[in-house]
């Protein structure tokens, strides 16, 4: 049977609108040269190699912040079957969470040029016609939206994050956390398809020493300009240009995690010279101002920590407290922005001391630490028992050989070997070992 009236023109229409190069939905309007299947599958296999990296870093991060101990830690409710992979956090090496975070966020932050550039190459593929050829290429389709869209969500709301900006609607850590599964799910059903395609590209190009494989049929026909425009710059010189644009943005960043190169991040919210000077003169993300906190309420005559636990409830004082063994640690401050400290030196009561106070002696169990904060989120924060546990684990009541200055802490402060910065909670007023809930 021939085609009806309306079919015929729908037909016709499709024509039309793949034939005006003044519409996206046809080839001719996309007319640069550098676009092809090579340059897409270089870009395509960094990030294969890059969001790995990226995503198997976030989960540590996450599993770092102890997220199935006690509620007051856990930003994402109902994570269900996501928590697969939750483990209980370590304290060795000290520098765990300082390592992982520090390469999650600079990693994060260079691949930006990496995935434009990649988003850039493949447009066209996003305005083809028809949509679907196929139940197999809608389902690619389906994945591909959900990849660009999970891609650009992401590293938005992580370089809002990271610059102390967000404005994203509701909490950061369960939008990071939930649109980092769809987004990576979308990118192996995505990787599963391409990365034969892409690998077979690099290796036809080397074996012919050129830049301009011989095409595949679909892919092809969807990437490469059939009018393009004279070209300015060539494939590897744009390569070039995305690796120094990522580059760039490195060199920018990963000042922030080392004391000696903090005024090269320039793109980082802690980057430019340590607040103040002497002892106290380190990073801090919360001041005592932003978290409410005044200095009535920290003086040393009033302020009282209270130790709670099975055999009773202990109030100590902030001279109290310094007549109990006082010990060192050498530990950094490390937070999920990305940031962090050298080493700083910290002297306090160690936390299982403080454990065997309220009827802990030999084993301490978790501990529910409460703060004076009254804005800001964990305002509660929950150790695990091995944290309590090791001997370099402090209520810290002084840093580099002097007292605690009110935005780090004092009176007291929690400092925990390779815990989130948020975690090692400052001024603290009360702590209960054996209940996290």
């Amino acid at each position: 049977m021939g085609r009806g009236p309306v079919s015929g023109c729908a037909a016709a229409y499709g024509r039309i609108m793949r034939d005006d190069s003044r519409l996206p939905t046809s080839p001719g309007f996309w007319r640069s040269p550098l676009r092809g299947p090579w340059f897409t599958s270089v870009l395509g296999l960094v990030l294969l190699l890059g969001i790995t990296v990226l995503f198997v870093t976030g989960l540590v991060s996450y599993a770092a912040y102890n997220p199935d101990l006690s509620p007051v830690n856990d930003k994402t409710p109902d994570k269900g079957i996501l928590g697969f992979y939750l483990f209980s956090w370590p304290t060795h090496p000290h520098w765990l969470y300082r390592l992982d975070q520090g390469v999650h966020v600079t990693l994060g932050v260079t691949l930006i040029p990496v995935l434009l550039a990649k988003l850039w190459s493949v447009v066209p593929r996003l305005f083809t016609l028809p949509p679907a050829r196929s139940v197999a290429h809608a389902l690619e389709r389906i994945s591909l939206l959900l990849l660009v869209g999970g891609a650009l969500f992401e590293f938005t709301t992580g370089v809002l994050n990271v610059q102390l900006d967000y404005v994203f609607p509701g909490s950061f850590y369960p939008l990071h956390f939930y649109g980092a599964w769809v987004f990576f799910a979308a990118f192996v059903a995505h990787a599963v398809l391409k990365v034969p395609a892409a690998v077979r590209n690099l290796r036809r190009a080397r074996e012919e020493g050129e830049l301009r494989p011989a095409p595949e049929p679909a892919s092809a026909r969807e990437l490469v300009a059939p009018h393009p425009d004279p070209p300015t710059v060539s494939r590897r010189g744009a390569l070039w240009f995305v690796g120094g644009g990522s580059l760039l943005l490195f060199a920018t960043t990963v000042g922030q995690s080392f004391d000696g190169l903090r005024r090269t991040a320039l793109l980082a919210p802690h980057g430019g010279a340590d607040p103040g000077s002497g002892p106290n003169g380190f990073q801090i993300n919360k001041t005592a101002a932003y978290a409410g906190i005044t200095a009535a309420e920290t003086d040393e005559g009033a302020w009282r920590l209270v130790v709670a636990g099975p055999s009773g409830t202990v109030r100590l004082s902030r001279a109290e407290l310094s007549e109990l063994p006082l010990h060192s640690s050498a530990l950094p401050i490390a937070c999920v922005e990305g940031w962090s400290t050298s080493d700083q030196w910290w002297r306090g009561v160690r936390l299982r001391d403080l454990a065997a106070l309220v009827g802990y002696e030999d084993d301490p169990p978790d501990v529910l630490v409460e703060s004076l904060q009254r804005r800001g989120a964990f305002r509660h924060a929950a150790l695990r028992a091995n944290q309590v546990a090791d001997p370099r684990s402090l209520l810290a009541l002084f840093v580099n050989g002097e007292p605690l200055t009110p935005d780090h802490g004092y009176p007291a402060r929690v400092i925990v070997p390779a815990a989130p910065g948020v975690l090692n909670t400052k001024w603290v007023a009360r702590m209960t070992f054996g209940e996290t809930r």
